[in-house]
């Protein structure tokens, strides 16, 4: 007997401690002036844009494209920019993409001394 209520009470306070781990991503005790405890939704918690991986991403593109212009050179990386052009549509956004533009420029000339 004393065995099953060990059991019982372990199964409840391992249920209590899974609410409370679910329940503290994104809420906050509150305590009452009773002593009561009121989980209250944290407003800042919510899901924003991750602006920060977006730059990251963004400055690691234009600093490949800077290396990759330094290391062809300008004549060759425009010859490769051009025959990638005329390919099909999803070449064509590549190129696009991949063409050279002053930011790139600064950062090949960045490299320059690599190379």
């Amino acid at each position: 007997m004393a065995r099953a209520n060990d059991v019982s009470f372990s199964s409840r306070v391992n249920k209590i401690d899974r609410q409370h781990r679910k329940m503290s991503r994104g809420y906050v005790r509150l305590v009452e002036r009773d002593g009561m405890l009121i989980p209250v939704p944290d407003r800042r918690s919510r899901r924003t844009f991750p602006y920060t991986g977006l730059m990251v991403t963004i400055v690691a593109f234009l600093t490949f494209k800077g290396f990759l212009l330094a290391y062809l050179g300008p004549i060759t990386y425009t010859g490769r920019i051009e025959k990638l052009a005329e390919g099909g549509i999803g070449e064509q956004i590549g190129a696009w993409v991949m063409a050279s533009d002053p930011i790139a420029t600064w950062i090949a000339a960045q490299f320059a001394f690599l190379f």
